[in-house]
């Protein structure tokens, strides 16, 4: 029997129809899953294409995407390099399970994930997202010290508030009440400890003050544990969605470091986000003297074009748990051939095109600009940052730090408001309020200053609404 010779691959775009020739419908609810995501007063628009900051709406509405998706899209969408970077490996070879073979967008983007890491990043497992990079990450730590004859250590630190992803694993490390009401019981927890939060620091004293301060309370629960149990320490050098892009102040980076080098404790950075993000490549290489054991990067990777993400450790580290018998973990997926391809052409793009560079230089006028907003608008109670990962603090009150109610919905509304304005921003509010609430901007590196400025407007434009809107309820003095 021969078999029909496979359609070759045309990149002409054709349209997404069910087998009745339109997009299915069904109950009105879409695709048939509308019903997994939480029903909220922020709509999901139904996004059927997207161009430079912008996504375009089925009902042909423009949003500029504040967001770059979730911090993802940084070089924004139809790339013609990588997207043909994956169309020429798609022909060449669509997948290959890495523990069992070679191939060279494996060996090239892992040269080249190194070569931009730095010292102490020459070894690099590619992973497929954030959650299980960083699940990697500690897997890897756990075996090198068991191999070197510390099989005590296994308890994890880490701090609240903080998000290190949304398996079982990375959620018990994650320092956010909203995963605990479903999942507590069946999580293993780490010991957490106050996070070095530079707006929401204990009054009178200064930043680097509160990151002495957050420091001693690791260093005091390392103690607790005793050094010999402690396998890790993990934490974000910039914040993401459970602080608002709160930038550990270097000095507390600094001490951490000698704490974890003093009590034998791995240090790893989970940069998911900032990877790429604030003006260099890591968040760590501006406090090159406070270098983790292991970075965990992602979602900047791909790009959204692939699942992409990798764990960075040093050649000495691995070649001592090789010499003791290797370190042999893997999923399906990791280090797909044309998700290899595709971050190969990613990293070309942001290389060549000083992506990396122009999202420091637009970071600082995004932030000025935001900061000028701030002295317009007394619900803005704190900007902070750095590159393109900006967090905007929603106050009641900008001397006291008061947050608003929770029934208030600011945030919520916020950026239910920004959408009818054709802006999509993040934000949220954190363990009931317990940390406060802030808005998120994360758009991609690629932006220009004129989208700066036109993102600014609308959210102006935005929080002119908002505020009249909190005053009538009695949340906020007029």
């Amino acid at each position: 029997m021969r078999w029909a010779a496979a359609p070759r691959f045309s990149s002409k775009q054709r349209p997404l129809t069910g087998r009745s020739g339109a997009v299915s419908t069904r109950d009105g609810l879409g695709n048939h899953q509308e019903q997994f995501y939480s029903k909220s007063s922020i709509p999901r628009p139904h996004i059927t294409r997207s161009e430079g900051i912008r996504f375009y709406g089925a009902d042909g509405t423009a949003y500029i995407d504040a967001n770059a998706g979730a911090a993802v899209a940084n070089i924004g969408p139809g790339n013609e390099r990588v997207l043909q970077a994956m169309v020429d490996q798609g022909r060449r070879m669509t997948f290959s399970y890495v523990r069992f073979s070679r191939h060279d967008p494996n060996i090239e983007l892992t040269a080249r994930i190194a070569e931009l890491a730095g010292p102490g990043f020459e070894r690099i497992h590619l992973a497929n997202d954030g959650s299980e990079a960083n699940e990697m990450a500690i897997k890897l730590l756990r075996v090198a010290a068991y191999q070197a004859g510390k099989p005590a250590k296994r308890k994890v630190i880490s701090l609240t508030p903080s998000y290190h992803g949304g398996t079982l694993g990375t959620m018990g490390w994650t320092g956010d009440s909203e995963y605990t009401a479903y999942y507590g019981d069946m999580m293993v927890p780490s010991t957490k400890v106050p996070a070095p939060l530079t707006y929401r620091r204990p009054d009178g004293i200064s930043i680097e003050e509160a990151g002495s301060l957050a420091a001693e309370h690791l260093e005091r629960a390392i103690l607790e544990l005793g050094p010999d149990n402690v396998l890790a320490f993990i934490m974000e050098p910039v914040g993401g969605t459970a602080t608002g892009a709160n930038v550990a102040p270097e000095s507390y980076l600094r001490a951490v470091r000698e704490i974890c080098t003093r009590h034998d404790v791995f240090l790893v950075f989970d940069e998911v986000m900032s990877a790429t993000r604030t003006g260099k490549f890591l968040a760590a290489q501006h406090t090159p003297d406070a270098r983790p054991d292991a970075i965990v990067i992602a979602k900047g990777l791909g790009a959204g074009y692939v699942p992409l993400a990798a764990t960075a450790v040093s050649a000495e580290l691995l070649e001592r748990l090789t010499s003791n018998g290797g370190f042999d973990l893997s999923h399906t997926y990791n280090a797909n051939p044309i998700s290899c391809a595709a971050g190969c052409a990613v990293l070309d793009e942001m290389t060549e095109r000083g992506l990396i560079e122009n999202g420091a230089v637009m970071g600082r006028e995004l932030t000025k600009q935001l900061q000028g907003l701030a002295e317009k608008w007394p619900l803005i109670g704190d900007v902070r940052g750095r590159g393109l990962m900006v967090g905007v603090e929603i106050v009641a009150d900008r001397a006291t730090k008061a947050s608003l109610p929770g029934a208030a919905n600011a945030t919520g509304e916020i950026r239910r408001v920004a959408m009818e304005n054709g802006l999509l921003i993040g934000g949220r509010r954190l363990n009931g309020g317990a940390f406060g609430e802030f808005l998120m901007l994360t758009p991609a590196l690629i932006i220009t200053e004129a989208e700066v400025t036109e993102i600014v407007e609308r959210l102006d434009t935005t929080l002119a609404t908002v505020t009249k809107r909190l005053q009538a309820a009695g949340y906020l003095s007029a």
